[in-house]
This record gives structure tokens, C-alpha cells and sequence, in this order.
């Protein structure tokens, strides 16, 4: 008993500490210096409803949108519960199945040449919500004839919602495909 009860007490102190006093300040802190990404960086409309957060890819398969890279829980639509990589390699059938799959989606919709993996390939996370500008460009002509709008007009709404490299050297250009399309939409700014 003289040895149980100090185990006991720590287990209680540590559990307090670690489960309850630190997460407290630690979400405390977030909340103070980073509200939006604190609550999930989300995306509101002109009438302030959340549509989305800027950090979890969207499904669009419209011709009028750009389509985000595609989902590893694709069978689940971009859920982050399902979240994570397949696994899957170059030489494994099922993913050059896959690949091909959507490389052919692709090729019906009028794109032709090289086309950049981040359109037929996951993420790891299965949920990234990012093109690149490449792979933006590309659908610019689908997208354009769709909505009736001149390709230079919409190469334009996507310049402007292409993020550089953070800090000038970290990470690749990237547009949010979310992002874009709901300025596309009129309902974000």
C-alpha cells in the first residue's frame, strides 16, 4: 500500500497536468495569437456561414469548377476520418489503375500534354485542398467555356489566388481550390 498510493496521486497529478491544465493553455494561447486557424481556419461567405475550411479539400466534379487533387478516401469524399495515404507505389497495379483512371477523366475534358501529378495522384493526407498553378492553368480552358468567361479573365482570378512560397523559400506555389471557386461563385471576396 506504502508504494501504491504515491503511484496513484502521480498518476492523478499527471493526468490533470497533461490531460486538463496544459491542453487549457496551450488552446488558450492558440486562441489569442491565431483565432482562425484555432477554430479551424474556416471560410465564411458574405453573410459570415461557414462554407468550408481553407485547410480540407472540397469534392467538384462540375465542369464549371476546378477539381482539387484527388482524395485518398476518395470512397468517403474528402473525410478526415479517413484519412491517410494508400500505400500505394509506381508499380503496384491498382494504383497505376487508379492513375490512369483519372488521367482519362482528364483527357475526355479536352486537356492534352503533360499532365502534373498532383491532378491524378493523393495527397498523403488524402485531404489537401491545394493545386498547384500548373495544374490550375490547365483547367482554365474547361472551366472558361463552362461559365462563358474569357480564359484571360479567369487566368486572372487565378493569379490572384495563387499563394507564393511562404517566408520566399518554403513549400511551391499553390492555389486553394475552395478558395477559388467560391470567388468564382461571387460568394467570398
Amino acid at each position: 500500500m506504502k508504494e501504491i498510493r504515491p503511484a496513484i496521486m502521480m498518476l492523478f497529478l499527471f493526468t490533470v497536468i497533461c490531460g486538463g491544465i496544459y491542453p487549457a493553455v496551450v488552446t488558450g494561447i492558440a486562441h489569442a495569437l491565431f483565432p482562425k486557424q484555432a477554430t479551424g481556419s474556416m471560410i465564411t461567405d458574405k453573410n459570415n456561414r461557414e462554407i468550408g475550411s481553407s485547410l480540407i479539400g472540397q469534392p467538384f466534379s462540375d465542369a464549371g469548377y476546378f477539381w482539387g487533387r484527388p482524395s485518398a478516401s476518395a470512397n468517403f469524399g474528402y473525410n478526415p476520418m479517413a484519412s491517410g495515404g494508400s500505400n500505394s507505389g509506381p508499380t503496384k497495379p491498382d494504383f497505376l489503375k487508379t492513375v490512369g483512371d483519372r488521367v482519362k477523366v482528364l483527357r475526355d475534358t479536352g486537356i492534352t500534354g503533360s499532365i502534373p501529378s498532383d491532378l491524378v495522384q493523393a495527397s498523403a493526407s488524402g485531404l489537401d485542398p491545394h493545386l498547384g498553378p500548373e495544374s490550375a492553368a490547365l483547367q482554365v480552358p474547361r472551366v472558361a467555356k463552362a461559365r462563358g468567361m474569357g480564359e484571360a479573365e479567369l487566368m486572372t482570378i487565378v493569379a490572384a489566388h495563387t499563394k507564393t512560397r511562404q517566408f520566399g523559400f518554403l513549400g511551391e506555389p499553390r492555389v486553394n481550390v475552395l478558395e477559388l471557386n467560391l470567388a468564382l461563385d461571387g460568394k467570398i471576396r
